[in-house]
């Protein structure tokens, strides 16, 4: 006689961040069928672990989804690319219509885009799930993401947002949108976590070079600022990296080499950004710090060969107002930042047809994420009486946190720019407000270099409208006097 399913979801991909998942919705009273592909792995987790708790083993894909209840939910939490297509062929043959497919993993955005309208024409229900908050995060309660099949949503959400991190009681996880919706919101959140980390980096680079600040000072800088605007886990974390001491009493930060890597989720929102024609210009930096700092080798010579300002610590007459600007200057850049964020995440849900969930986004990323901060709280809000806000600036609250911030912000970047202190972020944040302020930018006179060597036309200003230059039509006018009255065609790439 054959015995009922038992398992609430199941889950492939017993690495870290999988196991401490499935430990985590066992925890919450749901009962999980867990596969690895070395399934000595199984054996070993459940004899370990998973010991005592309501998961069950599965040694084959089969036997995985015969212990699961329809529809069958099933979570991927394996390497993106590659991987996630060859389990998805896999499980194929034993699913069935409405059965539910989850990819954890950090998949690019169109290659969910692509499975999701695979497993649709198959009856399929597909969903791809950002989920941040590292190991920590899976074991206790992470930010989660979804988005893809709409009609998965009521059969996952009870256990999504029961495993979820809470913030002020709500969990940190909606519904985000069709498709790619999910994904494509995790690219974005690891976008803003390149521009957070370039920043603190800045602010630790000018403690250090120009107030001559020790590693133990500027851990209590960051001590003093997680209790205030810029409380958060990033924060929290640099003030812990700061403070802590190898054996022979130097910081262990000291010893690292200084050349970052990255994975490839900041480059994909930078590039992403430029295709839709967005000015995300800190995530943009950030990306670009990271390849400099590759240049290890070619910067070592260049020290040597290219003349500067010396950092001078005799320039800080009152410490306290450095720190205090500096402050500010990381507070009014973060603003920046996610504003950027959230300018590219509404152009993607015009371009791509999706009804994106602000405000759930903001509150996904307060807690159990790498980003969480008091500060998301303050995006919620101005998302929830506003969903349609245009732009984050023009909420009253970051407008005036903005404004007040602001002598600090461009003291900070002059002291750094007079200094020779490099800081692509603080700089190009503050680029991008007086650019995005300035009712008039000189792009007059770019469109007429354009019109002048490529016949590219432009467009007069409606003040100037006539019969010669016709309002909102495109113009080419002949420079020169002796070249043609033919214009190339107009378009945007």
């Amino acid at each position: 006689m054959s015995t009922q399913p038992q398992g609430d979801i199941g889950l492939i991909g017993l690495a870290v961040m999988g196991q401490n998942l499935v430990l985590n919705a066992a925890d919450h009273g749901f009962t999980v069928v867990a596969y690895n592909r070395t399934v000595s792995k199984v054996d070993d987790f459940l004899a370990n672990e998973a010991k005592g708790k309501s998961i069950i083993g599965a040694h084959s894909i089969e036997e995985l989804v015969k212990n699961l209840k329809r529809p069958r939910r099933i979570i991927l939490l394996v390497k993106a690319g590659k991987p996630v297509d060859l389990f998805i062929d896999q499980l194929l043959p034993y699913l069935e219509k409405d059965d539910i497919i989850i990819d954890g993993g950090n998949s690019h955005y169109p290659d969910t885009n692509r499975r999701y309208e695979e497993l649709k024409a198959k009856g399929i229900n597909f969903v791809g799930s950002g989920v941040s908050g590292g190991e920590d995060g899976a074991r206790y309660g992470p930010s989660l993401m979804p988005g893809g099949a709409e009609e998965a949503w009521p059969h996952i959400k009870e256990i999504f947002q029961s495993i979820s991190a809470k913030s002020e009681g709500e969990p940190c996880c909606d519904w985000v949108g069709p498709a790619g919706a999910g994904h494509y919101v995790k690219m974005v959140h690891n976008g803003i976590e390149y521009g957070d980390m370039q920043l603190i980096c800045e602010a630790y680079d000018i403690m250090k070079r120009v107030g001559n600040f020790s590693d133990s000072e500027i851990a209590e800088v960051f001590e003093k600022w997680n209790t205030g605007v810029l409380d958060s886990f990033l924060i929290e974390i640099t003030r812990d990296i700061l403070k802590k001491n190898d054996d022979d009493g130097i910081p262990i930060v000291e010893k690292i080499l200084d050349t970052a890597g990255q994975k490839g989720t900041g480059k994909w929102t930078a590039m992403n950004a430029l295709d839709l024609g967005m000015p995300v210009t800190l995530i943009g930096e950030a990306v670009f710090g990271r390849a400099l700092s590759a240049l290890k080798s070619e910067r070592t010579r260049a020290s040597t060969i290219l003349g500067g300002p010396k950092a001078d610590a005799s320039v800080i007459s009152d410490k306290k107002k450095f720190v205090d600007d500096l402050e500010q200057a990381l507070y009014a850049s973060k603003i920046i930042s996610y504003a950027q964020g959230f300018m590219l995440i509404r152009e993607a849900g015009k371009t791509y047809g999706w009804k994106l969930n602000n405000p759930a986004i903001a509150l996904m990323w307060r807690g159990g994420c790498i980003i969480r901060s008091v500060f998301l709280g303050e995006i919620t809000k101005a998302y929830r009486e506003e969903p349609e806000l245009e732009n984050l600036l023009f909420n009253q609250f970051f407008s005036e946190a903005i404004t007040k911030a602001q002598a600090g912000w461009r003291s900070t970047v002059a002291l750094a720019v007079t200094q020779g202190i490099p800081t692509p972020a603080f700089s190009t944040a503050l680029a991008f407000y007086d650019g995005y302020r300035s009712e008039r930018l000189p792009a007059n006179l770019l469109q007429a270099q354009r019109d002048y060597f490529g016949a590219h036309t432009f467009k007069v200003l409606p003040k100037y409208a006539s019969e010669k230059y016709p309002e909102g039509q495109d113009v080419h006018v002949n420079w020169t006097g002796h070249g043609g009255n033919v214009s190339a065609s107009t378009y945007q790439a």
